[in-house]
């Protein structure tokens, strides 16, 4: 399996230093950057596999650079992680609406870092079929997603949770089973995660009416 990257956005030295260290450790590509600019210079250089996005940062907001990451064809379907000390809820409401596919507070264990940045991972991660259903159609080689051969731009999260229902149609799954199922059982995440993913995905798929697809019981 090919090495993984990982572009740490972090303007803190102490919190980026150890992020290189206890993830390079763990196996990853670890690439800094101090500030906003970095992290798309860096982008731009190659594209990583996870972006781990402070949400302070000295030249942007980490929120609004991962906005402006998510708008982007290019680079929209990078995961991100956002590490923040906001705790409140509708901040990380906040974070996941802007475009964030996880939200971690600070201070925060190694281990639950690794462990999320797994789990985003191997939602991202590409399967080989395709799925359909009337006009939608979920291409796993490409993983790309289209109506009427009109191309819908969804999130890693998003992605997953699309293919979910898709292959198992017609059937009821409670917030705590979806949790389980697209972010893993070994990862913490708020119950309220999941609306705010649904919400997103029923937003992308509203143009062709298709968001009456996926309906709340």
């Amino acid at each position: 399996m090919a090495t993984k990257t990982v572009l740490v956005v972090e303007d803190e030295a102490a919190i980026r230093d150890m992020l290189i260290f206890n993830l390079g450790r763990a196996g990853y590509k670890v690439r800094p950057a101090m500030n906003g600019s970095e992290a798309r210079a860096a982008i731009v250089d190659r594209q990583p596999d996870v972006v781990l996005m402070d949400w302070m940062l000295p030249d942007i907001s980490g929120l609004e650079l991962t906005r402006q990451l998510k708008r982007d064809p290019e680079t929209r379907e990078i995961p991100i992680i956002m590490l923040t000390a906001r705790v409140d809820e509708d901040d990380r409401v906040a974070g996941l609406d802007g475009g964030a596919d996880d939200y971690v507070t600070k201070p925060f264990s190694t281990r639950e870092l690794e462990a999320r940045i797994k789990a985003v991972l191997r939602r991202s991660a590409v399967d080989d079929d395709v799925l359909t259903v009337s006009e939608l159609k979920l291409d796993g080689a490409s993983h790309r997603v289209s109506i009427g051969g009109s191309e819908i731009a969804l999130g890693p999260t998003e992605y997953r949770l699309l293919e979910f229902f898709m292959r198992h149609p017609d059937r009821v799954y409670s917030r705590s089973q979806l949790l389980d199922r697209i972010w893993g059982g070994n990862v913490y995440v708020e119950e309220r995660t999941v609306d705010v993913h649904i919400r997103r995905l029923r937003k992308a798929l509203t143009a062709q009416a298709y968001d009456k697809l996926i309906q709340t019981v």
